[in-house]
């Protein structure tokens, strides 16, 4: 999917005079990203974590940066969140003895490196620094771990509960209620003409009032990438958890056998190996834990070397759900988006393959 701002103009509605999208037809995209600065400092900055038990007094400060891009898609009045954002926050921590003075104060960073709408259901990643790694630096540090972490993720969950409704958008759709039709002048009905008796025949109901056209529920994705390498190499890196680790920064759990299982991202993605050949074919069943229980899709990598030293991949992604437990419906997008932007283009970065 497009970044914020860069979508295709024939599907993105600009601001009309009157403020309508006509039966909310096309696509209206909303910039979230500020409005989410403003929610996320307005939740996170000056919480009380500790206030004194075991003489320990901590709370967070400021929201000290907050990165990537949030917006909210609406189709036929269909919220559509999209989120990747990081952010990190300042906190303060204290400790004092049982007299109550002073015997070490530190400050410290909460990063949370990344919030997706793909992991919706999942609490991202925490990680907290101190500026004092001494005795009892570390036991403020563990302090604020232990306590100041649940504290934050739940605050998290709020921010991702409002952008399913809709951020800032949801209350624009509701002071903008959809224009009425101007009534038209009544005209005069024409008189009844004379016809002789009928028996009135049974209505019939058409076909298109009442069945619906069933949506197939799911998506194919296909791809073509080109590497400089050799095949072997890029097939060996995707099989190899270490190096998955290296290039996506994220923990790896990846079997080399048929029907051996992995978990890539954190956990966000799990699957199983149906078949693997060697520098030549990749199939896996891929799930995402956002989608809806027993939801499986197929990947079909194909390697082929055209010329030594280059690679030309080609990916089958099928069976991909069009909407996750959640309801948002760029499942697609972010699973192409996510195999284009973190997978194929951070290995050509890494690894210098690119070309």
């Amino acid at each position: 999917m497009a970044r914020y701002g860069e979508g295709d103009k024939r599907w993105i509605v600009e601001d009309r005079p009157d403020g309508t999208n006509v039966h909310n037809w096309h696509w209206a995209e909303t910039n979230c990203l500020e409005w989410s600065r403003t929610f996320f400092s307005s939740l996170l900055s000056n919480l009380t974590i500790l206030d004194g038990e075991g003489n320990l007094f901590i709370k967070t400060t400021s929201l000290r940066s907050l990165d990537g891009e949030a917006y909210i898609n609406v189709r036929k009045g269909k919220i559509i969140p999209g989120y990747e954002i990081s952010l990190t926050l300042n906190w303060h921590g204290e400790a004092k003895d049982s007299n109550g003075a002073s015997l070490l104060q530190v400050d410290g960073a909460v990063e949370i490196p990344y919030i997706s709408d793909e992991n919706a259901d999942e609490d991202p990643e925490l990680r907290i620094t101190v500026n004092d790694e001494g005795p009892v630096g570390k036991r403020i540090k563990d302090a604020m771990f232990s306590k100041g972490k649940p504290l934050i993720l739940e605050k998290v969950r709020v921010w991702v509960q409002s952008m399913a409704r809709g951020g800032p958008v949801k209350d624009e759709l509701e002071k903008k209620p959809a224009p009425s039709p101007s009534p038209s002048p009544a005209r005069p009905a024409p008189a009844p003409s004379p016809s002789p008796p009928t028996t009135a025949a049974p209505k019939k109901e058409t076909s298109t009032s009442t069945k619906k056209k069933e949506k197939k529920g799911v998506k194919s994705i296909s791809m073509t990438e080109r590497f400089n390498c050799r095949a072997k190499d890029l097939y060996e890196i995707l099989m190899d958890e270490n190096r998955w680790k290296g290039f996506t920064q994220s923990n790896a759990r990846i079997s080399k056998e048929v029907g051996g299982e992995f978990s890539i991202f954190d956990g966000s993605v799990t699957g199983t190996n149906l078949e693997l050949q060697e520098g030549k074919l990749i199939v896996q069943k891929w799930r995402f834990g956002s989608w809806n229980d027993g939801v499986q899709s197929t990947v079909r990598l194909v390697f082929e070397e055209p010329e030594t030293g280059v690679t030309v991949v080609k990916l089958t992604h099928s069976d991909v759900p069009e909407e996750d437990r959640y309801g948002n419906a760029t499942v697609a997008e972010n699973t192409e988006r996510g195999w284009r932007d973190l997978i194929f283009q951070r290995i050509r970065a890494v690894f210098g393959f690119g070309i």
